[in-house]
């Protein structure tokens, strides 16, 4: 219950936080424009808060915070009184109405960088990109435990957020990728992985998995919590004991023991399993035996790890106030290619239309990030404001985008598209609308 409640307020306050700046932008460009505006509104239906200013526009907050609109004086949907007919929305020239539709769009990617400066000011903590384990198509291209990830392609990954989404989109292209890593001794190598070589159905969200990486902070220590009485374990491991080697293999996480066990019983006989316990390091002789079970047999120590907790960030990005508006902008520029990318990569059908989200998952996430922090909560933000205005600027009628493909057709044409024909683009636009709505819908619930 704490979850839904928490997840439902963050939504609220994130949406409400951006719809406003975006509707704002419209308002602010429509008034200086000389159109007069109506009512501003946050959210639609029942307005549950209203006031009016001196020229009377209705600023409310309305009951279903799912949007927000700027109504703006038009003949075409209500009668005009002659004396205010100069400040009708239809009656101004076409690039004054093409100003007010992208001014949303525009207010939303300024709130991007704005948010995002905010972010690497107060400095956003994440995990450093470090290899914990490796194998597979990764272990092949000569990439090894400790190694640093620097650089996948052209792209800088300063932090572990940045090599999955990196790691990501060449898991979607499957292109061969120049990855470079600065080893644990100092020294730094490039090394190309080939993403060619993944399976069709490689899941993009689990990319580094796919490839044969794991972070190091995802690497569970191989201490002992609980040992089974009865098993091979009982009465020569103890709890507290740390792992460090199986038959002279080293283990680096707990996940390393269940397979070299099994190797061990392979090879039939006992064997050594190295531990420290109470700074002292200790060889001890063990024989797992194999059990059989419902799901069939298995090699069997006794030994189990406790409740795992999320390790503590070793890495931060965080810049000083000047430094951080360039990288504000960069960092703008960069999620809006990737954006546009992965839209067009949907498009063409490379990407599978299962990511498209919706109400649900925002939600959850904006309540995961605000738990994690105010960096993250803000570069929560930022994502959202500019896949806002990205959305908005797709030439969909009844969108932004819409509106503004009306208005260039107008500027070649010399005139403006008949009603009859605005009127079939919105029913268009709507049907669009809905199917992508109902595609999120099922994906967030599906997914739940």
């Amino acid at each position: 219950m704490t979850e839904l409640l928490g997840s439902v307020w963050w939504w609220i306050v994130s949406i409400g936080l951006l719809v406003t700046f975006h509707e704002y932008g419209h308002y602010w460009v429509a008034k200086r424009c000389g159109v007069k505006v109506l009512r501003f509104s946050v959210g639609f239906g029942k307005p549950l808060w209203m006031r009016r200013d001196r020229e009377g526009t209705e600023f409310a907050i309305a009951a279903i915070p799912l949007g927000g609109y700027v109504k703006m004086l038009d003949e075409r949907e209500t009668d005009v009184a002659p004396e205010d007919a100069h400040r009708a929305f239809n009656r101004q020239p076409v690039f004054s109405r093409i100003a007010i539709a992208a001014a949303g769009p525009i207010a939303n990617f300024l709130l991007c960088i704005v948010l995002l400066w905010a972010m690497f000011v107060v400095g956003r903590p994440d995990y450093a990109p470090v290899i914990g384990r490796v194998q597979g198509i990764a272990a092949q291209a000569g990439l090894q435990v400790g190694d640093t990830i620097e650089h996948v392609g052209d792209r800088a990954t300063p932090t572990w957020n940045e090599v999955q989404f990196a790691l990501a989109t060449a898991t979607i292209d499957r292109t061969r990728v120049p990855v470079e890593v600065r080893t644990a001794d100092g020294a730094t190598h490039v090394r190309n992985l080939d993403f060619a070589r993944l399976p069709a159905d490689a899941d993009e969200l689990a990319a580094a998995d796919a490839i044969g990486i794991t972070a190091r902070h995802r690497i569970v220590p191989p201490v002992i919590d609980d040992i089974a009485p009865g098993t091979p374990a009982y009465g020569v491991l103890a709890e507290g004991d740390r792992v460090t080697a199986v038959d002279g293999v080293p283990v680096t996480g707990f996940d390393d023991i269940a397979p070299l066990v099994q190797s061990l019983h392979k090879r039939g006989g006992p064997g050594m399993i190295e531990v420290q316990r109470d700074g002292q390091r200790l060889a001890l002789e063990i024989t797992p035996r194999e059990v059989r079970r419902p799901d069939g047999k298995v090699t069997l120590l006794g030994v189990s790890s406790g409740i795992v907790k999320q390790p503590p960030f070793d890495a931060v990005r965080r810049f000083g106030p000047l430094e951080a508006v360039p990288r504000a902008i960069a960092e703008t520029g960069r999620l809006a290619h990737d954006t546009v990318g992965m839209l067009a990569r949907m498009f063409q059908g490379s990407v599978s239309l299962k990511y498209v989200s919706g109400p649900i998952t925002t939600a959850r996430t904006a309540n995961a990030t605000a738990q994690l922090g105010v960096a993250w909560f803000l570069n929560f933000l930022a994502l959202l404001s500019l896949s806002l205005a990205i959305l908005n600027l797709l030439p969909i009628p009844l969108l932004d985008g819409g509106h503004l493909l009306y208005y260039l057709i107008e500027l070649v044409k010399g005139s403006p598209l008949s009603e009859r024909a605005m009127a079939a683009g919105q029913y268009v636009g709507l049907a669009l609308l809905a199917g992508l709505m109902g595609l999120a819908l099922f994906n967030d619930v599906f997914h739940w």
